[in-house]
């Protein structure tokens, strides 16, 4: 029996993919292929289809749920939404780096952690599912990825305080403030990977990788938000001392 590689990338996105191989040409960096003679394709294309796709998502949805928006405000909305800042920061709390193919260069400089590049590989991801299962598919997408902060008006995490939001939300739901623990350090001086969890009260909530203790808090942030926001119940507050 086969294994699926991206079982666990597929559970957080909320769609199974049906052609793998459309999954796998999502999560090449064109880096790859330049280094890789062999291989077909790369992620360009499906990341012009995946912009448009999800745009009208975003779209769509606005559309629908807010009869009180104007024109310029939903352009706004979702421009914000859909900005290479929002997405790579989705794509972190989701951990697609790890899944990603990239070149040798990429790897040594990090570019897994990249927004740029995790931006493009979400948009990429988002345009393989179309072409997998339509816009059926990636409306479930979006409604595990974005639907839930939308509906608690915390849109805000995915862009300027990650860590700011997630302290507001333990401090609501556990009494108590975020701790953040280092797992490991990684590579050579030049090019460092930090990783670290995050616990709200006594749970486990995130972990996230970066090149900065910081950038590994926020992306840690970013994964508790992610799972917080999706579950949307209180955790046991911290034990004693």
């Amino acid at each position: 029996m086969l294994t699926n590689p991206y079982r666990e990338l597929e559970k957080q996105i909320g769609y199974r993919f049906r052609r793998k191989s459309r999954l796998l040409a999502a999560l090449t960096h064109p880096s790859f292929r330049h280094e890789n003679d062999g291989d077909a394709g790369d992620n360009q294309r499906l990341e012009f289809l995946g912009d448009a796709v999800l745009g009208l998502a975003v779209a769509a949805h606005f559309f629908e749920t807010r009869p009180d928006l104007d024109e310029g405000a939903m352009t706004k909305l979702r421009s914000r939404i859909t900005s290479t800042r929002a997405l790579a920061i989705v794509a972190a709390g989701v951990s697609l780096g790890k899944f990603l193919r990239l070149g040798r260069g990429e790897t040594a400089s990090g570019g897994h952690l990249r927004d740029s590049i995790l931006a493009d590989a979400f948009e990429a991801v988002i345009g393989a599912a179309y072409l997998d299962g339509d816009m059926r598919a990636v409306k479930k997408i979006f409604r595990a990825l974005f639907l839930p902060a939308l509906q608690n008006d915390a849109s805000s995490h995915w862009h300027d305080n990650p860590k700011g939001s997630l302290q507001e939300w333990s401090q609501q739901h556990a009494q108590s403030n975020p701790r953040y623990h280092t797992v490991s350090q990684t590579g050579p001086p030049h090019a460092m990977v930090f990783s670290v969890e995050v616990f709200v009260g006594s749970v486990r909530a995130g972990k996230g990788e970066g090149t900065s203790k910081q950038a590994a808090e926020i992306a840690a942030a970013t994964d508790a938000l992610q799972h917080l926001y999706r579950i949307d119940m209180p955790l046991p507050d911290a034990p004693p001392g």
